[in-house]
This record gives C-alpha cells, sequence and structure tokens, in this order.
C-alpha cells in the first residue's frame, strides 16, 4: 500500500530536515540510500507505475502567489474536470449506454474510455494482461465513500482519481502530435537506471531538492520542455471512434474530438498560444512550487484545467456524498466559479450591429458573435451547445418577439433536436421567426442519416456550425474538422465570427437584448439516456432533472434601442 498524504508529509519535512546536513552526513546518507533501495523495487512492480496523489499533495500544497492568491498546485486539480474524470456520472451513465447498445464489446468499450478517464488504471491493468473496467472501478471508489474511507486497492486509488498527476508528468515526447499518440496512446517515460521514475516538468531541478522528492516518493525530476506543448494534450482530447454494426462489426469511424487539429488550423497556433497558456494560465510573478525547501519560480501553470464544464462541477457538488467525491465543496465550487469567469471574459462577444423598425413593420436586428477561443466553440464532446437567444420587447417592456428562450427543463423551445430526437436544428444565415434559433453544435448521425447522442453508432456529422477560431480557413479545413450543412455556404460564417441576421415582422419594438448561451450538456443528450434500465443511466438523469434550470450559462450579452427607420 501507498502511503497516506500525513506519512507523505511526515517523510517529506524528515528530508527537508536531512538536507539541512552536509551532503557528506552520515545520517543523510544512511535515509537517502534506504529510500533509494525501496524505490528501486517499487519501480519494477507495475502497481507502482504511478503515485497516488497524495504523495505529490504533502509538497505541492500551500503555494501562494505574489498577490496572495492561493494557487497550489493540489487543491487546484483535485477540484477540476481532470481529477473527476472517473467519476463524471455523465461519462460513467454514457459507458453503460454503450455497453448495453454493444454488449458483444463491452470490454473493449470500457477498456477504451479507461485510457482518457482512468489512464493510470488502465496502464496497470494492461501491464498484467487485463482489460480495464472503468465501471467496476468507479463502482468500487463510490461504494467505499471517496476520500479513502474503508479499505481499497492502491489501484482502485488511482483509477478513482482520473487523470491524476503522475500521469501527465510521466508523458515522453516520443510520437506526440501523431496519429499513433491520440486516442490516450501516449507513450510513458521509463524509469531512470537506478529504478527510480521520472517525474517531468518546466523547470530544471536543483540536485537537493531532486532527492527529497525522489526519497519520499520513488519519482526523480527532470526537465522536458513539452509538457507546456499542445501536442502533449492532444493524446487524450483528440478521440476518433468506431462505429459498431448491428451484427458487432466495425462500420465506420467518426472524428469525435478534434480539439488539437483546430488549433493547428487557426492564428493561436501560428502565434504558439498552446492549450496549456488558456486552461493552465501562469501566475504572475515568482513563486515558490513546492512548500517544503520551494524554490521560486517564474511562470508557474495554474492547475485547475479551467474548461466550460461548470454545470458538472456543480452537479458532482450537490449530489457530492451519493458520488463519493473527495474533492472537498470549496474546492469543486472554486473551479466551477473559475470556469463561469473564463466563460464571460475569454471565450466570446456579442455585438448588435444594427437594430431598426421599418415603416413596413419589419424589425432588423444584425448580431454578430466573435470566438475568442483558439478552437472551435464549443470543442470537444459533441454534447457541448451554444445559441443565441434574442427578446425584443416594446416600450412597456413586453416581449413581443423572442428567439431561443430556454425551459426549466432544459430545453431551448425551437429547438428541432430538443422537440423530437430525430430532427435536428438547421443553420441560419437569417431568422424571420420565433421558431428558429440559431444553435451552434455538431450533430452526429448514423449511416442511415439519423441523429445520434451514440457514439458508437455514429459515423458522421450531418451539422457543424460551431464557431470558428480566429485564423480558421473553411475552404482548406481537412474534412475531419469541416464545417457541415447551411454554415458551409453562410458567407458570413467565417474565422473568428459569425452575422445573423434577424427579419421579423413586428407591430412596434422599443428595445432589443441578445445573450450567447453554452450548455454543457444539451437537452437531447440527457433525454436519451431515460430508456436505459441500469444504475448510472438513471442516477444521472435523476441528477440532471434537479439543475436543469441552471444547465447553461451566459457567455456574452449585448443590449440596443431600436431606431425607427
Amino acid at each position: 500500500m501507498r502511503r497516506t498524504g500525513t506519512l507523505a508529509a511526515a517523510a517529506a519535512l524528515l528530508c527537508a530536515s536531512l538536507l539541512m546536513v552536509s551532503d557528506r552526513g552520515e545520517a543523510q546518507s544512511s535515509a537517502v540510500s534506504e529510500r533509494a533501495a525501496s524505490a528501486r523495487v517499487v519501480a519494477h512492480d507495475p502497481a507502482s507505475m504511478f503515485a497516488p496523489s497524495t504523495d505529490c499533495l504533502a509538497c505541492h500544497n500551500n503555494l501562494v502567489g505574489p498577490d496572495g492568491e492561493d494557487v497550489s498546485i493540489g487543491a487546484s486539480w483535485r477540484g477540476s474536470m481532470m481529477a473527476n474524470s472517473a467519476t463524471d456520472p455523465y461519462v460513467l451513465a454514457s459507458v453503460r449506454r454503450e455497453t448495453i447498445d454493444h454488449v458483444s464489446h463491452a470490454g473493449e468499450i470500457e477498456d477504451e474510455c479507461a485510457s482518457c478517464h482512468m489512464p493510470a488504471a488502465r496502464r496497470i491493468a494492461h501491464a498484467f494482461g487485463r482489460k480495464a473496467s472503468i465501471l467496476q472501478h468507479a463502482a468500487v471508489g463510490a461504494s467505499a465513500g471517496g476520500g479513502g474511507a474503508g479499505v481499497r486497492e492502491n489501484v482502485d486509488e488511482l483509477a478513482r482519481e482520473g487523470v491524476t498527476c503522475t500521469v501527465c508528468h510521466q508523458i515522453a515526447a516520443e510520437r506526440l502530435g501523431t496519429p499513433e499518440s491520440f486516442n490516450g496512446n501516449f507513450v510513458l517515460s521509463p524509469p531512470l537506471a537506478n529504478g527510480r521514475r521520472r517525474a517531468l516538468g518546466p523547470f530544471q531541478p536543483d540536485a537537493g531538492r531532486r532527492r527529497i522528492m525522489s526519497s519520499v516518493t520513488g519519482f526523480e525530476q527532470e526537465q522536458a520542455g513539452h509538457i507546456r506543448e499542445s501536442e502533449l494534450c492532444a493524446t487524450c482530447h483528440t478521440l476518433i471512434t468506431k462505429a459498431i454494426g448491428p451484427d458487432g462489426s466495425v462500420i465506420g469511424t467518426l472524428p469525435e474530438q478534434m480539439n488539437y487539429q483546430e488549433w493547428r488550423h487557426s492564428a493561436f497556433a501560428v502565434e504558439q498560444r498552446s492549450c496549456q497558456s488558456c486552461h493552465m494560465p501562469p501566475v504572475s510573478g515568482p513563486v515558490r512550487v513546492a512548500s517544503v525547501l520551494g524554490e521560486l519560480r517564474d511562470r508557474l501553470s495554474r492547475h485547475t484545467f479551467v474548461g466550460g464544464n461548470a454545470f458538472m462541477l456543480r452537479l458532482m457538488n450537490r449530489f457530492r456524498s451519493e458520488l463519493g467525491m473527495v474533492a472537498t465543496s470549496a474546492e469543486l465550487e472554486g473551479t466551477a466559479r473559475a470556469t463561469i469567469r473564463q466563460l464571460e471574459r475569454d471565450t466570446a462577444t456579442l455585438t448588435i450591429d444594427r437594430a431598426t423598425l421599418g415603416d413596413d413593420g419589419v424589425l432588423a436586428v444584425d448580431v454578430v458573435v466573435r470566438n475568442l477561443t483558439g478552437h472551435k466553440f464549443p470543442t470537444g464532446y459533441p454534447s457541448r451547445r451554444a445559441w443565441l437567444h434574442l427578446v425584443a420587447r416594446d416600450a412597456r417592456g413586453n416581449s413581443v418577439f423572442e428567439s431561443g428562450r430556454l425551459a426549466e427543463t432544459g430545453r431551448i423551445e425551437g429547438s428541432d433536436n430538443d422537440a423530437d430526437a430525430g430532427a435536428f436544428e438547421p443553420h441560419y444565415d437569417a431568422i424571420t421567426s420565433a421558431d428558429q434559433v440559431q444553435v451552434y453544435e455538431s450533430v452526429m448521425g448514423t449511416p442511415s442519416g439519423r441523429p445520434t447522442t451514440g457514439l458508437l453508432e455514429a459515423t458522421r456529422f450531418l451539422k457543424d456550425n460551431r464557431l470558428l477560431p480566429r485564423g480558421f480557413d473553411k475552404t482548406t479545413a481537412a474534412l475531419e474538422i469541416a464545417v457541415i450543412g447551411g454554415a458551409a455556404a453562410d458567407d458570413d460564417f467565417v474565422g473568428g465570427e459569425d452575422r445573423v441576421r434577424y427579419r421579423v415582422p413586428m407591430p412596434e419594438a422599443a428595445s432589443v437584448v441578445v445573450e450567447l448561451r453554452y450548455q454543457p450538456i444539451a437537452f437531447r443528450w440527457a433525454r436519451n439516456l431515460e430508456p436505459y434500465d441500469a444504475s448510472e443511466p438513471r442516477a444521472f438523469v435523476r441528477y440532471y432533472d434537479a439543475l436543469a434550470p441552471s444547465s447553461s450559462f451566459v457567455v456574452a450579452t449585448a443590449a440596443t434601442n431600436v431606431a425607427r427607420r
């Protein structure tokens, strides 16, 4: 069994004291050599390929930036979606759905999903010649009550930690950026000659501090510049799924997540603005990277891994006891707030170019939405969508026209897909009635052209009008990141922005307000889990229904008074 966080902290403090003794001191030499011998033994045990986060948090918490901000690596990571990639109830519900739909491939499906959601547990399982069982590991952790209640095997602990510290910090530069590395097929750095494993980071380690870490954890720091490159993130954030037919055969593939390829085709890649620059923004000014004799370093990357899924963070917090969450309520809420700040400040802008009411009684409003991110928005998992919600009011404040209203159930009024699982809302260059909504989304389809939320029955996209990043040329984009549907022929849908023209008959209007809203898990993606009679889908639908009114967020707003032409 691994050390607990308390023992790791005690060992760290002991080693810090030993470091103060002369390098020739007999006490230090004896202690270090004893631990080094131990490290060499466990390094050859596949179960010790990774260390639990408690071994790291002892020294990498209690970090404070120059302005007093808490930038603790462990606490920030623990409240992130990375740390909770294996406990995310929507992931577990979706995996269960796929295993029910494709029973003959259930084992392969669980193992494939574990490659990015439980990477440490999967690598250990493969080292022992087995497949990983994402649902079994999750069930063991939940029954243990999360943060360590009861006795659990080391592998179950690592499984519950999702994308844990010693996963990313052991990824080698080999194959990065190539198709061979995608779908979680990164290469782990081999152990050192002394049997210890490497802990790769952006800074050049000090020899004395290197001994502290290796004596406590069996890992030795090593500088590696690729830890800050987008290609490292691409290993799991590029996902190509295989569609399975009724007879169990593979009938096609789908470029399900192409964050890296979208970035490569944008101005952000040219400007060398990596994934980490936005999702792990650096702390301004020097900060200690370890609480035990840590050196002051510039550009310590925050480990909040801020994305866009504040809904899931708050859902997990709301049902934390049932889900056995390890992160504290404050840690999850802190990441949720950071996520909302990023959505509101750094994701998109809205502008109303004009709003006039003609003598013919037609309201004309031009809305321009601009994408500030380095990839499509929304990007990644296809459950995510954004849309325009526009309301025109008369002089008395009454709504006289509305497009894109969100119902309490999480459904968008006027969205064809929300009303009918077999339909989807087209892309618009002009909106002329209240039942039309500009929804930015990717819609997966089966070989017959039916919309689906089943990843392993989709072979193509029927629609992809997600907002393009700046510099993205849709005419030269590869098929895997192509614009699909009406947006492909829309001259106003270009790299960095989209213009939507509203032209609707109205007797009078005094003001217009428009919002860009974002929903990480769209209504249809939740509702399509209802038919599955299993604990994980049932639980998630219950969670979603409880929080559906708060399932979306306002990314940007614009308002203006209407001038009569």
